[in-house]
């Protein structure tokens, strides 16, 4: 872990000193910059964000004192070394408020100076480390019950009724936004064709974590959400009053994220960056706008701004992702006869693009056709051996109606999958799909057997066997879960939330509550806030 330093005196002599005796790369720490006055310190503190900062008291334009004072505005953690003549012992005490970590009198003692820094770099790390491993355990930047509740808005599971969200209690969220990212793997076509399911595995974990670290080390109040194989959406939350700078910063953290997983997984992603801040309920459409852009860009070995404005007037790709969303939804179900109808739709939009624009129709179904297959790798109805079939088809697809062919392709083999595997697996993907997004009202066996177009016996045994536990518990377990997600996110009484969650009565809410918790709702949230 390699740290920055800045160095600050106006005698040149003492900064050639620091700068070429003591041992920086020995201990990992790189000079982010070199400063003879407050003024010109702070501008590279501001760009840099430094870690340790040695700064002398006397100086010209603004002198130590100053500059710490300025530096602490902007909210910076780094520790700080006072290089001080004996005369200004007793004044750069004063200075202690700020955070000052050590005083070194001057004319320097190197030896002394040195056993400093290499105190002060082992302490950095060790906190650092610290704060990784609490992070990791405890979801301080943001917590598994806020990233659950964040998934489902994402993915349309609950919608969000509230904007008063929190999962620290000293911070109200009433008029937070959030920056989304949308990272990718890049070539992800030619990697599937090239690993098996257990690389990828691999690698699905490891950027992940990568991910999160490199947020971690930012300071950054964040999401990393895996949509499918090789695709992550990253929300980081702001303020609104940083929408200025919105669309700048998330650049920056974009090539960071690049970086870092370049660095450390040896793979390129591809991140798409929604240029404003958006509130909880955009989530679900901007997510799909960020997907869109990200698989028809021409460049994919960089960052990509998504504009309003480009989206909202590309009326062909439009065009197609309409229908290609209906038939993946239809797939979802496992229902043949709407499967057919929006198959035979994207068709018709294929021919009326077509005679617009042929070669950015070509483009276009290579995405959807890849978009489809993902969709389906989530399933898992497609098997190694026909997976590795249609990529060869895909590779030989010349024209259009090559690439409709491998989509019919992908239907017909995910339909028969399905009814392989007595739509089991499909249906029970269905089924939670249904019970999420119905978990604020009553339901039964039998409707969601007559959903799916099966008997509830048959259902009930499909489903006991897919979620190791019967319908009831599983609706039950997942209502609670949602509830103690709302109870820590948001300012909503215990009422509120045991009539969002689908118990209407209070008292019964409290006793099923109580009975997978050990604690009423109310003891539940007091408790974990008073942690924070």
């Amino acid at each position: 872990m390699r740290l920055k330093a800045l160095l600050i005196d106006d005698e040149s002599n003492i900064l050639k000193n620091l700068e070429l005796v003591m041992p920086w790369e020995e201990l990992q720490i790189d000079i982010v910059g070199l400063a003879k006055n407050g003024v010109a310190a702070l501008e590279l503190a501001k760009e840099h964000k430094p870690d340790i900062i040695f700064s002398d008291i006397r100086m010209p334009v603004m002198d130590g004192i100053s500059f710490l004072e300025e530096l602490r505005k902007l909210d910076q953690e780094a520790e700080v070394v006072m290089l001080t003549g004996y005369q200004d012992f007793e004044y750069a005490r004063s200075v202690i408020r700020y955070g000052v970590r050590d005083y070194i009198l001057k004319p320097i003692n190197y030896d002394e100076l040195t056993a400093v820094l290499t105190r002060i770099a082992g302490s950095i790390r060790a906190e650092r480390q610290q704060r990784i491993m609490e992070e990791k355990r405890l979801g301080k930047a943001m917590s598994l019950a806020y990233e659950k509740l964040l998934y489902d808005i994402l993915m349309g599971y609950s919608v969000p009724d509230s904007a008063f969200l929190q999962h620290d209690v000293e911070r109200p969220y009433e008029n937070s936004r959030f920056m989304m990212l949308l990272a990718d793997f890049d070539d992800y076509s030619h990697k599937c064709r090239s690993s098996n399911d257990t690389e990828r595995k691999l690698w699905n974990s490891a950027a992940r974590n990568v991910l999160q670290e490199a947020l971690i080390q930012e300071g950054l109040h964040y999401a990393v959400l895996q949509l499918r194989e090789g695709e992550w959406c990253v929300l980081i939350e702001l303020p609104q009053e940083a929408s200025g700078i919105a669309a700048e910063r998330a650049r920056g953290w974009a090539l960071i994220l690049q970086q870092a997983v370049a660095d450390n997984v040896k793979i390129n992603l591809s991140i798409g960056v929604h240029p404003d801040l958006i509130e909880l309920q955009q989530l679900p459409a901007i997510v799909k706008l960020l997907q869109k852009t990200v698989h028809l860009a021409a460049d994919k070995d960089r960052s990509i701004i998504l504009t309003s404005e480009e989206v909202s007037s590309d009326d062909d790709l439009n065009t197609l992702w309409k229908p290609a969303e209906e038939l993946v939804s239809a797939l979802k179900q496992n229902d043949r006869g709407e499967v057919e109808k929006k198959l035979e739709r994207l068709q018709k939009q294929f021919k009326a693009v077509s005679n617009r624009s042929l070669a950015r129709v070509e483009k276009m179904s290579h995405f959807i056709v890849l978009h489809l297959l993902r969709e389906m790798r989530q399933l898992d109805v497609l098997s190694e051996a026909k997976e590795a079939e249609i990529w060869s088809h895909m590779e030989q697809a010349g024209r259009v109606k090559d690439m409709i062919a491998v989509i019919r392709q992908i239907v017909d083999e995910s339909l028969a999958s399905s009814m392989s595997k007595k739509q089991g697996h499909v249906m029970m993907h269905a089924a939670k799909d249904y019970i999420h997004r119905n978990l604020a009202r009553d339901m039964s066996i039998d409707e969601l057997s007559d959903f799916l177009g099966i008997s509830s016996s048959y259902f009930s045994m499909l489903f006991k066997g897919h979620f190791g536990c019967t319908f009831v518990e599983y609706v039950t377990s997942e209502r609670i879960e949602l509830a103690k997600s709302l109870l820590l996110m948001t300012d909503k009484s215990v009422t509120e939330i045991g009539r969002s969650v689908g118990y209407v009565e209070r008292r019964y809410f409290n006793k099923v509550f109580q009975k997978l918790t050990g604690e009423i709702p109310s003891e539940y949230r007091e408790k974990r806030k008073a942690v924070h």
